[in-house]
C-alpha cells in the first residue's frame, strides 16, 4: 500500500481497518507541509513517513491532530516536527496518560478493544505524548500557495474534534466527526450531527475527507448523513 494523490499538494495514506488506523493525510505547501493526524503507533508514523519518501516529499513540518482517541494520537510521540491539537484533545490524552500508568488499565485497553490489542502485540508499548502547539477556537495556517484553516467543531463523535479546511483545493478534512460517540455506548446526540451537517452544507468544498474511508464527494457525504438525519 502507497501513499495516494488527490493532487499537486494534497496526498493521503489509506486507512487500515484490520488495526483501526485511520487515514493520514499530507498537504505540501511551499514552505510548511503538514500532515493529519499522528497514526495509532509509531510503527504507523514510519509506514506513513516511508510513503512520503518514496514520492519525494519531505515529512510533515506540522500535524495536527483531528481528536484524541487512540487510533489518532498514539503517535504523536513519534512524528517529526510539531503537533497541534485543541486544548481539550490535551486534557483528554493528560488524563489518559495518568490511567496508563496502571498495568490493569492496560490490559483492559488491549482486552476491550480487538484492534488496538493487535497493533500492541508482543508488548509494544504504548507511549501518550501532549502536543507541542495548543488552541481554544481556530487558527489558519500559511503553508505556502496553500492555507489550512484549522478549526474546532461541533461534534457527536468528540468534545474536541477539529476540522481542517483548505480553501485553495476545496478540500474539508473531517477525521471521525460524523460517527457516533463510542466511549459513550455508542450514542449518536443527531443535534450535534445536524449541527455538524449545516457546516458541511455551507463550507465551499469538493472532497471531504474522513479518517476511516476513502475520499468522498461533499454531495456524497450529505447524502449519506441524510439518511442518518433522516
Amino acid at each position: 500500500m502507497g501513499l495516494k494523490k488527490i493532487n499537486d499538494r494534497v496526498f493521503y495514506y489509506p486507512h487500515q481497518p484490520e488495526t483501526d488506523r485511520p487515514m493520514l493525510a499530507y498537504l505540501k505547501g511551499d514552505k510548511i507541509a503538514l500532515a493529519v493526524d499522528a497514526g495509532n503507533s509509531a510503527d504507523h508514523v514510519d509506514e506513513f513517513y516511508k510513503s512520503l519518501e518514496v514520492e519525494g516529499l519531505r515529512k510533515p513540518d506540522i500535524t495536527v491532530i483531528t481528536h484524541w482517541h487512540w487510533d489518532h494520537t498514539f503517535g504523536m510521540h513519534h512524528i517529526h516536527g510539531l503537533s497541534l491539537a485543541h486544548h481539550k484533545t490535551n486534557e483528554f490524552l493528560e488524563s489518559e496518560k495518568a490511567k496508563l500508568s496502571d498495568n490493569a488499565y492496560m490490559q483492559f485497553l488491549k482486552k476491550d478493544d480487538k484492534c488496538l490489542n493487535r497493533e500492541y502485540a508482543n508488548n509494544k508499548e504504548i507511549v501518550i505524548a501532549l502536543s507541542d502547539i495548543q488552541f481554544e477556537k481556530e487558527l489558519t495556517l500559511n503553508l505556502g500557495g496553500i492555507t489550512a484553516k484549522v478549526f474546532h467543531a461541533e461534534s457527536p463523535h468528540s468534545e474536541d474534534t477539529v476540522l481542517i479546511y483548505v480553501p485553495e483545493e476545496k478540500i474539508l478534512f473531517l477525521g471521525d466527526s460524523t460517527s457516533e460517540d463510542y466511549f459513550n455506548n455508542g450514542y449518536m446526540d443527531k443535534d450535534k450531527l445536524k449541527a455538524l451537517n449545516r457546516l458541511i452544507e455551507c463550507t465551499d468544498c469538493q472532497y471531504c475527507i474522513l479518517g476511516h474511508t476513502d475520499p468522498l464527494t461533499k454531495s456524497d457525504l450529505l447524502d449519506y448523513l441524510k439518511s442518518i438525519l433522516s
